[in-house]
């Protein structure tokens, strides 16, 4: 079954999304959907208890990051009491070029972590490869602090997938694929957590 993509060239756009799509449809059937409890009940957990989420990755799982903030604050407070703290490590630009700079990129997650992290905390990274070392490093350090840890990655999951307590996977070789099921991931998680704490009839009136 294929998982790289594409595996040769395409002569218009309607030919290539067309195949793009099947793949995505594809990677999306390998995913264990059971795993979304786990994750969801971690979420839950530390809101419920004023923990902050934590959440990092590179490039466009940097952005997803960002987005996973503001589903956060404005999707899952929508309609609820709930009150969530959730921070981007990638978006602290100024304190992630001085630790690149003066440390090196390794670091730029795990070193502003170990500042910050506490018991009741939780650490949600995003990794196509699930190798990047600056993500390796950032989960290290919230295991090392009794933290625990969900995963998003793709392709074959790598350490990222292997050291996380929820391991969001999906597999599939194409970074846009896995980024695009990742936002997925997200969307779900925060829409789900967002009803759960609604009551019935409002969930039916309201637009997700």
């Amino acid at each position: 079954m294929m998982k790289r993509f594409p595996l040769g060239k395409f002569d218009s756009a309607a030919q290539y999304g067309a195949a793009y799509l099947n793949e995505m449809q594809r990677a999306a059937a390998s995913i264990d959907v059971e795993k979304l409890n786990d994750a969801a009940r971690l979420l839950g957990e530390c809101i419920n208890t004023s923990g902050t989420i934590f959440v990092c990755g590179n490039g466009g799982s940097a952005a997803i990051s960002d987005h996973f903030c503001c589903d956060t604050l404005r999707t899952a407070r929508n309609d609820t009491t709930l009150r969530p703290r959730v921070m981007s490590l990638a978006s602290t630009t100024p304190v992630v070029t001085a630790i690149g700079n003066d440390i090196g990129f390794e670091e730029i997650f795990s070193n502003q972590l170990d500042s910050m992290v506490r018991k009741g905390d939780l650490l949600f990274t995003v990794s196509s490869s699930g190798n990047s070392e600056n993500i390796v490093r950032a989960i290290a350090v919230a295991k090392a602090a009794g933290v625990p840890v969900i995963s998003m990655t793709g392709f074959d999951g790598g350490r990222s997938r292997n050291e996380a307590d929820v391991s969001l996977h999906v597999d599939c070789h194409n970074y846009g694929i896995v980024e695009d099921l990742h936002q997925s991931f997200m969307h779900i998680l925060m829409q789900y957590v967002r009803q759960d704490n609604m009551p019935a009839d409002l969930v039916e009136k309201r637009v997700f």
